[in-house]
């Protein structure tokens, strides 16, 4: 099923965009509304200044004719009103309410006629009886105003393109290592365990990479002990199957063989393949749960049993020496009895002479030695490589890989006659 949704750099560019936007917004209106306060409260400042400079210099007879002052703006219109608001010289209506209401001697300002318009008393001794009303289009000033709008507007624009250039940056830095993530675990889907996320700078991001490629390095390792497991696995049983298969052809072919014990031989054996088959089993099951103490006397008790009487037959002896007050070993027993039954059948099949089992105190753990008079491994062979040409090799590669699963080592001491010596760690390392 395919996932639905918004893509994240869609998302973060709408949502960087959109909170700009906003704010661009909420700082804009207030800003428009007090501009527009602004150049009203200028417009309204200077026509009150020329107000009272031309009502400065009108005389307070009405019949005088009207005298300007010069100097004063072109677009102005300047007139002279009674208190009845009657105009009686200059330009502007014929009436005018905002000289009618200046009749209180303040001055006051008004939008009339498309006009912005101010009306200042004439100062007189018997108070005031004239008043002069000037006037500039209002359409200047909306004009002044619009244009401060645009600019403002076109400043707007320009920060919501910079947000949304940011925000195009911001969101491929955020989505780009999540689409690599993506990409790495559909790649770990399909088999690829070299995964290796490149680092973003974010640092979650890269958490992220740094755990799944730690979990595909493991999954990979886990695989790949898996099959080699499966391959020494297949090999071990073949072996012990094998024998058990040749001693009963052996007991058929042979006129007056005590068939009643080959198949007590047989059963003995099968009983040894299926206890090998059930350690395998647990040991291929990689639950991680703490291992148990292992018990050392015990075990080498369990390997006298199982083979005296195998090297006995050969002729040969088995000497097994525990050193008394060992550190105490956390292991799990079924793998150290498998190590111990590769070295041991080693031995057996390509040794001579004694076999000798030594558990010996190493300080940071014990030591568990297996050695024979046999000639041992030729120069430049390594024993634990999992060779076609060199059957017991593979036994050696799986005993290697189960040391090395309990944390210990498998380890060639001595080639000649050949030691072998695994190592395993104790409670306190």
């Amino acid at each position: 099923m395919t996932a639905q949704g918004v893509p994240l750099r869609r998302r973060v560019l709408v949502m960087i965009v959109s909170v700009t936007a906003l704010a661009v917004a909420l700082f804009l209106v207030p800003l428009a509304i007090a501009v527009n306060l602004l150049y009203h409260d200028q417009a309204v400042a200077a026509l009150q200044r020329d107000a009272a400079w031309v009502a400065a210099a009108v005389p307070d007879e009405p019949r005088v004719p009207l005298k300007l002052p010069t100097g004063l703006p072109g677009d102005l219109v300047v007139g002279g009103y009674s208190v009845r608001g009657m105009r009686m010289f200059g330009d502007g209506p014929g009436h005018s309410s905002l000289a009618a209401s200046s009749k209180n001697g303040r001055v006051h300002d008004t939008v009339e006629g498309g006009f912005l318009a101010v009306s200042a008393p004439v100062p007189s001794d018997e108070g005031p009886a004239l008043f002069i009303r000037v006037a500039t289009p209002n359409s200047e000033v909306a004009e002044r105003v619009h244009e401060a709008w645009l600019l403002m507007g076109g400043l707007a624009l320009i920060v919501i393109a910079l947000a949304a250039g940011a925000a195009v940056r911001q969101s491929a830095r955020l989505a780009a290592p999540l689409e690599r993530l993506t990409a790495a675990a559909q790649a770990l889907g399909g088999g690829d365990f070299s995964v290796r996320p490149s680092l973003s700078g974010l640092r979650e991001a890269d958490q992220a990479g740094q755990a799944l490629e730690s979990t595909a390095r493991r999954l990979g390792d886990v695989l790949a002990r898996e099959r080699a497991f499966s391959a020494d696995v297949s090999h071990q049983l073949r072996t012990g199957l094998t024998g058990l298969l040749l001693g009963l052809e052996s007991s058929l072919s042979r006129p007056g063989a005590d068939l009643a014990s080959a198949v007590r031989t047989a059963l003995a054996r099968g009983e040894r393949l299926q206890e090998v088959i059930d350690d395998l089993v647990r040991l291929s099951r990689d639950s991680r749960v703490p291992s148990e103490q292992l018990d050392v006397a015990a075990l080498m008790k369990e390997l006298r049993q199982e083979w005296h009487g195998p090297l006995a037959e050969h002729g040969r002896r088995l000497t097994i020496t525990v050193e008394p007050a060992l550190p105490p070993v956390t292991a799990r027993p079924a793998a150290v009895r498998q190590i111990l039954r590769v070295l041991l059948d080693n031995s057996l099949r390509h040794g001579q002479g004694e076999v000798t089992v030594t558990v010996a105190d190493v300080g940071p753990g014990t030591a568990v030695e297996v050695s024979d008079h046999g000639p041992g491994v030729a120069e430049g062979v390594d024993p634990f490589a999992r060779s076609s040409g060199r059957s017991h090799g593979i036994g050696l590669a799986l005993a290697r890989s189960l040391a090395e699963a309990e944390g210990g080592r498998l380890v060639l001491s001595r080639t000649r006659p050949p030691l072998f010596s695994l190592l395993l760690p104790g409670d306190d390392i």
